[in-house]
């Protein structure tokens, strides 16, 4: 068992500042930017005004070569893609999902498998194909999430892809992607991942874990800018997808603007919009680079093993905790049940308190509320989180009497 991480700590925390005044452990909603990436965007911003060709203009000082290039290789790099071109950046995990959603060949009678306490990024996208005849199973989640068993409940032979979080953002169950990847591709079965919760936080490798898709956004696991993510693309599947949105950027021979020609780019590219976010993909970059600096997979170590302390300590305290304590399903998030749910009112009003409680503290973190309406707590902690910080907010749990 871990009681320091497998990097300095304390060099860790001085990349935020925000860890000098709160204990934050609400990275599951929002997470802050470590400061090499902050100021590397405000640098950005900075060229924005000062000269904006600069960042189209080979070997010039902004230091990214081709940013499109550099950005796709990060993020490959993250995820053990093939190719770069696999890769490209999107605003959000949401607008990953859907471009590649309206982009399947689907035929009416076929069907989505997904688990019923995925986020609605992971949902919405794959349901509204109901208006072209596809049909989305929600299989219930078993153990908190997504397993094998859960999902081959409902998989027949018409069942086109199988969509899971890689963590999931209310339970905190982790999903065991390389066993749920090894059933899809033995049946032939599209398997895509919502990573935002995962990507950056712990080793995700889309060739051994036969991830055909994944989408993330910026904000939370990554620790970047909100409006910038990623999403990747299997370069076999690419292939055979046909966007149904087109941005200036996405076709093949795309500087030549008036020919109009609709040949998709290789890869992922050919999910490119138009101008991008050119400081939130430097921030994103930089991120990154910082959590790959740490070590991904020295991060999850560290940041299981605080997840491992918050159960403890809130059972202890008699607290009913609905994340999975296995360590094989235990990811960076631990969530607790607030009150009787016979009694939904008396338990909404305990759980505001004590989420203002846990405030004036200085402890950041957020409530979430199950299918039924039932509020719970949900503490989220990253590579820069100690064990006094958790091991704190559990206490005040337990001080919290109104």
């Amino acid at each position: 068992m871990i009681t320091t991480p497998a990097y300095p700590l304390t060099a860790a925390r001085a990349a935020f500042p925000i860890a000098e005044r709160l204990t934050y452990l609400n990275h599951a909603s929002i997470s802050p930017m470590p400061l090499p990436a902050a100021q590397a965007m405000q640098r950005a911003t900075l060229w924005l005004a000062d000269d904006p060709m600069t960042f189209f203009t080979p070997g010039s000082e902004v230091g990214y070569g081709d940013l499109f290039a550099t950005f796709s290789q990060e993020m490959a790099a993250l995820i053990g893609a093939a190719h770069p071109h696999e890769v490209v950046g999107t605003q959000s995990t949401s607008s990953g999902i859907n471009a590649v959603a309206q982009a399947i060949d689907w035929q009416p009678g076929d069907n989505i498998v997904l688990v019923d306490v995925e986020f609605p990024s992971n949902v919405y996208p794959w349901m509204v194909l109901g208006r072209r005849g596809v049909e989305c199973r929600l299989a219930p989640a078993d153990g908190g999430g997504a397993t094998v068993e859960a999902l081959d409940a409902l998989t027949d032979e018409r069942t086109r892809l199988i969509a899971v979080s890689a963590v999931q953002f209310f339970t905190g169950q982790r999903a065991d992607l390389a066993a749920i990847g090894a059933y899809c591709q033995q049946r032939g079965i599209l398997f895509a991942v919502d990573a935002i919760q995962a990507a950056g936080h712990l080793p995700i490798d889309v060739e051994a874990m036969h991830i055909d898709i994944l989408a993330s956004g910026g904000q939370k696991s990554l620790m970047g800018p909100p409006g910038q993510g990623f999403l990747y693309v299997r370069e076999a599947v690419a292939e055979r997808m046909v966007p149904g949105i087109v941005g200036p950027n996405a076709t093949d021979g795309w500087e030549h603007w008036i020919q109009y020609d609709l040949t998709p780019r290789p890869g992922a590219q050919r999910f490119m919009m138009g101008t991008p976010n050119i400081a939130g993909m430097i921030g994103l970059i930089e991120s990154v680079r910082f959590l790959r600096g740490l070590g991904v997979a020295s991060i999850d170590a560290w940041t299981r093993h605080l997840s491992g302390v918050t159960i403890a300590e809130l059972s202890a305290r008699g607290q009913h905790i609905i994340t999975p304590s296995d360590p094989a399903h235990l990811g960076p998030i631990v969530t607790l049940r607030v009150g009787d749910p016979a009694d939904l009112p008396a338990a909404e009003a305990r759980t505001n308190g004590l989420l203002d409680h846990l405030a004036a503290h200085g402890v950041r973190v957020t409530k979430h509320w199950d299918a039924a309406r039932a509020p719970h707590l949900r503490i989220s902690t990253h590579c820069y989180n100690t064990e006094d910080e958790v091991r704190r907010a559990c206490a005040l749990v337990e001080d919290y009497h109104g």
